[in-house]
């Protein structure tokens, strides 16, 4: 359920949903239309054309961030940092880069 709370309560990024994708197919299909007519922002966030912000993450991201090895981790974290849409094969690739 929703209220439309007029013009005087705008949408922020301080409320947004979240989508947890299994695959990279899922992350690009979740993208395509809830950024169609609104706004790519960056890290996996987006704005749709009603002004409600979204992340869409793939489930992965977690494990690859909570690894025990920090450098890997820290690896995913600039590589996700430097995307607007997140990139499963980039995001796993900087955590098993040597």
């Amino acid at each position: 359920m929703a209220l439309n709370g007029g013009p005087h309560f705008k949408f922020n990024e301080a409320i947004s949903f979240v989508v947890n994708c299994k695959t990279q197919a899922e992350v690009d299909k979740f993208w395509k239309r809830l950024s169609a007519g609104g706004k790519e922002v960056q890290c996996g966030w987006l704005t749709d054309k009603y002004g409600i912000s979204w992340q869409i993450v793939p489930t992965i991201l977690g494990e690859l961030l909570s690894g025990k090895d920090a450098a890997k981790s820290q690896r995913v974290m600039q590589a996700m940092l430097k995307m607007v849409k997140l990139d499963i094969k980039k995001l796993k690739q900087a955590y098993d880069k040597k």
